[in-house]
């Protein structure tokens, strides 16, 4: 359903990102703080169990209530269905990526294949199915507030490539405190400094499909499948080593390397895009 035609936006681009990123910082460090502290009252409640998704749902809560403060309305966000190219280029990236990335540590034997596994998850479909569906939908909390208001409003000002540049910066800036907690990834340096540098190329891919696409589901669909396929799917069909945990996964180097190529690619293409900056809103 495409969204209705409403005036020009008259509000300052900066103050609405401002805005939207003290509250979901302050939203979020309830459950940074819940994720790595462990308070006896949310294991006791059960809070725990779900902080992560909770988590995950912060940007869009934010990006929602900074909307209805500056716009008294919810448009800008991109809710519409858009063409189906974009929808299936937005699946096919990450499960060509987990399957190029996976699939090379299968032929060299860095990380074999475990058929056993595959069988089994074959013959469970709806586990599949099911785990697929719950990340999308994670994914789409996230991205309702990063593509669906951060990039626009950055794109009333400036150029595709600092919108790649600073969204990626506070994009990671969300993970850090659990990565510097070692919830997410192992907390080293190494894995900290593969990781910024990885999503640099990602925000440049999502940013480029949510403003080439005009809606926020293809990024939701890319987040969504991003996160299954490389965290979940291709991981459980493949053996632990030691040389693919430092190959493989969003902090393997493997994903640095692809991570730029895609980037670098989608960078080329900007001039796809629509004309930017448009102070008026409208991407």
């Amino acid at each position: 359903m495409a969204e209705p035609a409403s005036k020009p936006l008259l509000t300052n681009p900066k103050h609405v990102i401002a805005a939207y990123l003290v509250l979901v910082f302050a939203l979020s460090s309830i459950f940074w703080y819940i994720i790595v502290v462990r308070p006896p009252f949310a294991v006791d409640t059960g809070l725990l169990r779900y902080s992560s998704s909770l988590l995950m749902w912060c940007p869009a809560v934010a990006a929602i209530a900074t909307r209805l403060y500056f716009q008294r309305n919810l448009d800008g966000f991109g809710f519409k269905i858009g063409e189906l190219k974009w929808w299936l280029l937005a699946i096919v990236i990450p499960v060509a990526v987990g399957l190029v990335m996976f699939g090379t540590a299968w032929v060299t034997g860095t990380a074999p294949f475990l058929s056993d596994k595959a069988a089994a998850m074959l013959a469970l479909p709806q586990g599949v199915i099911t785990a697929l569906c719950l990340s999308i939908v994670l994914a789409t909390g996230e991205e309702i507030g990063w593509r669906g208001l951060l990039v626009p409003e950055l794109g009333r000002f400036t150029t595709f490539t600092w919108i790649a540049i600073i969204s990626a910066f506070i994009w990671f800036c969300w993970h850090l405190p659990l990565m510097l907690a070692g919830v997410y990834g192992d907390g080293s340096a190494y894995s900290i400094v593969m990781f910024f540098i990885s999503m640099i190329g990602g925000s440049t891919l999502f940013a480029w499909i949510r403003l080439r696409s005009g809606s926020i589901f293809t990024a939701a669909l890319l987040h969504g499948f991003w996160n299954y396929s490389i965290e979940k799917f291709y991981p459980a069909l493949t053996a632990t080593t030691e040389a693919g945990s430092a190959m493989l996964g969003e902090f393997g180097w493997f994903a640095l390397l692809i991570s730029i190529v895609i980037g670098l690619l989608f960078w080329h293409l900007r001039y796809m895009l629509p004309t930017m900056p448009k102070p008026e809103g409208g991407l």
